[in-house]
């Protein structure tokens, strides 16, 4: 007799690499890709809950990381021990699985709109044969049919009025910048808001490498300025003693959007707190206190052009204040985007939802 037979799923256990590597890497987010100050935490986790074996110890692991290409020894500096572009990939990925889960890899990567063109795969939507269609886009079961019913059952004539066309489905390219706050806020309190804010910008980035990679993805931090940085610099992020210029951040995410070609084009913006600075008359204009008219008055005036360019701005706000949250209203009203009010636990989750719903959009 054929069929499938099932039985009850049972983890492979986790070797001690596989196991001590899973905390490295995680470590090395907190501790800002300091491979050495990782390490000693590791260690000391070790001697608590002996995570290591009388057959496998850390000089193993160690030894293992650097024949596998994780780490080097930098011997120019002392013998200094670093991560590997290798490491930060895994690092990526292992950011993508925890807050986005387990993804495919799509073959062509581009999202779907709801409109019909050249693209990749096929829609419900059939037409009749016009000149410029390929072979591979003609339905030939409609077709033989069709020929079959024009011209009887004597010999068989398939004529170009008897073909038909599946259409494909139109796939959009997005252009996305993502904005991430390093001001002094993101550990006020003693509330780390930066690791987490720093793993969702590492699992974007790979989502989009992986699943999307057509579309374009720059990234910025802001805090009493802007710039610009790679994938490569985001475990290494820290946080400064600045203020939050969102004015400067909008500015120079428009500046790097002006140069993307495809019309679809968004901002996401991780931020946990009001603005708080500005460039007046060429010095920095700052008031922690309260909400600064002048700071909010310039920094809504960049969302509504912001709007009127077709730049949509989802904010996602990880503080709880209801003053703050009122400015992030009035801010999402100005450019008519979007705003979620998230805990840090959640904040992967929205930001994966919202992505996905924005890439099936097609703006002409």
């Amino acid at each position: 007799m054929l069929g499938n037979r099932f039985s009850k799923f049972e983890e492979k256990d986790k070797t001690t690499f596989e196991k001590l590597f899973e905390l490295l890497q995680e470590l090395l987010v907190y501790t800002s890709g300091d491979l050495t100050e990782a390490l000693d935490w590791l260690n000391q986790l070790d001697r608590k809950y002996n995570l290591t074996t009388a057959e496998y110890g850390m000089g193993d692991f160690i030894q293992e990381l650097k024949d596998r290409g994780f780490i080097r020894e930098e011997k120019e500096e002392g013998g200094v021990m670093r991560i590997t572009s290798k490491m930060e990939q895994s690092i990526r990925k292992n950011s993508l699985d925890q807050i986005f889960g387990k993804l495919k890899k799509s073959p062509h990567g581009n999202h779907k709109t709801s409109f019909t063109g050249t693209g990749d795969e096929n829609s419900t939507d059939r037409r009749n044969y016009a000149f410029g269609d390929t072979h591979e886009q003609i339905d030939y079961n409609e077709s033989i049919k069709n020929a079959h019913i024009n011209h009887g059952i004597g010999e068989f004539s398939l004529d170009e009025d008897d073909l038909v066309v599946v259409e494909k489905e139109y796939k959009a390219q997005t252009s996305t910048v993502l904005m991430i706050d390093i001001s002094h806020s993101m550990i006020l309190y003693g509330e780390d808001r930066i690791t987490p804010a720093k793993k969702v910008a590492m699992a974007l980035s790979e989502l989009i490498k992986t699943k999307y990679p057509k579309d374009t993805l720059d990234l910025i931090v802001f805090g009493n300025d802007a710039w610009q940085i790679e994938i490569k610099d985001i475990p290494y992020l820290q946080v400064g003693p600045y203020h939050t210029n969102t004015v400067a951040g909008l500015e120079l995410a428009m500046d790097l959007l002006r140069r993307r070609k495809n019309p679809n084009k968004q901002i996401f913006m991780i931020t946990d707190g009001k603005p708080t600075c500005i460039i007046k008359d060429g010095k920095y204009y700052k008031n922690s206190f309260g909400l600064d008219r002048i700071i909010v008055n310039k920094t809504l005036n960049l969302a509504g052009y912001c709007r009127k360019i077709g730049i949509k701005i989802t904010t996602f706000m990880i503080a709880q204040d209801p003053y703050l949250q009122q400015f992030v209203q009035e801010f999402t009203e100005t450019n008519q985007g979007k705003a979620f009010y998230t805990s840090l636990k959640g904040l992967g989750e929205y930001i994966f939802e919202d992505y996905e719903r924005n890439r099936k959009r097609n703006t002409r």
